[in-house]
């Protein structure tokens, strides 16, 4: 949070040269962008070839324009979205490009692997670090912890890549090893911090997608009670197979024809009784 605590200082220092530039026709999103390219091309072609003090001379002129940006919206009454988006794209292209440059350096002329593995390591989990706190703060939750924010990161990189530049030993390779414990402890605050959050809030689930239609509680699920456990009635047709196709022959049996509906039959009414017919007397022969 030291990084944090010192933003208003040097935000005091930056005001004039903000305020200047909010008249002038600079936009916010260009002072973004030629703050990336410094960065960047102070990194790439500085720290490189080992030329730490210049390189970090640069590199700290170029990181200003991250705090002029904003002061300039807000002084012109233009800050959206978009500029908060591009401006933390930007801060990862930068980061990227400075602890990149240290790998390229410590596994080439810098040859040793092990700070090559260690700037490696501070890449990747500052780019981690990044991401915990977007995601949480996109899911609702506050994400507003850690050790080792980006700014402390960044401040204690490039004081140790000066002084290193200008002939002080050991530094930079323990400021390396430093930020490797540093930012795995923020990425551990942070997610331990976003957990007690999810278990104070009852456990909330994420909402279903939109335009998902909603199940039909008139409609029985497979497996509910009352309903077909295998979920077969759902899906046989009237002929005997499953998604409405007939079963076919030498599959589990010869193919049965369909058969007709049969029509309900009519009532036939009651026959009346006849009356007995009276028997005829018999008459012998001769008579």
């Amino acid at each position: 949070m030291l990084a944090s605590k010192a933003r208003p200082q040097i935000q005091k220092v930056l005001d004039p040269l903000s305020q200047w530039a909010a008249r002038s026709s600079v936009s916010p999103d260009m002072v973004t962008v030629i703050g990336t390219i410094g960065v960047a091309g102070g990194a790439l072609g500085f720290f490189t070839r080992g030329v730490f003090f210049v390189g970090t001379l640069v590199i700290t002129l170029f990181v200003f324009s991250d705090l002029m940006d904003g002061v300039i919206a807000r002084a012109r009454g233009i800050s959206s979205k978009w500029g908060a988006f591009l401006d933390s794209t930007s801060d990862r292209v930068g980061d990227g490009a400075i602890f990149g440059s240290l790998v390229i350096w410590y596994a080439g002329d810098g040859d040793s692997l092990p700070l090559a593995g260690a700037a490696l390591l501070c890449l990747v989990a500052g780019s981690v670090t990044s991401y915990v706190k977007a995601r949480a703060e996109g899911l609702g939750f506050s994400c507003d912890v850690g050790f080792a924010e980006r700014g402390e990161r960044l401040l204690i990189l490039l004081v140790a890549a000066g002084l290193y530049g200008l002939g002080v030993p050991y530094l930079l390779p323990a400021a390396l090893w430093f930020l490797v414990g540093a930012t795995l402890l923020t990425v551990s605050q942070r997610v331990v911090h976003v957990h007690r959050q999810f278990v104070r809030s009852g456990r909330p689930t994420l909402a279903p997608p939109a335009g998902s239609p909603a199940p039909d509680p008139a409609v029985e699920q497979p497996g509910s009670p009352g309903g077909d456990p295998s979920g077969a009635a759902s899906v046989m047709s009237a002929g005997g197979g499953m998604d409405g196709a007939p079963t076919p022959a030498g599959a589990g049996g010869a193919q049965q024809p369909a058969v007709p509906a049969q029509q309900p039959q009519q009532a036939v009414p009651a026959q009346q009784p006849q009356p007995p017919v009276p028997a005829v007397p018999r008459i012998a022969p001769g008579h």
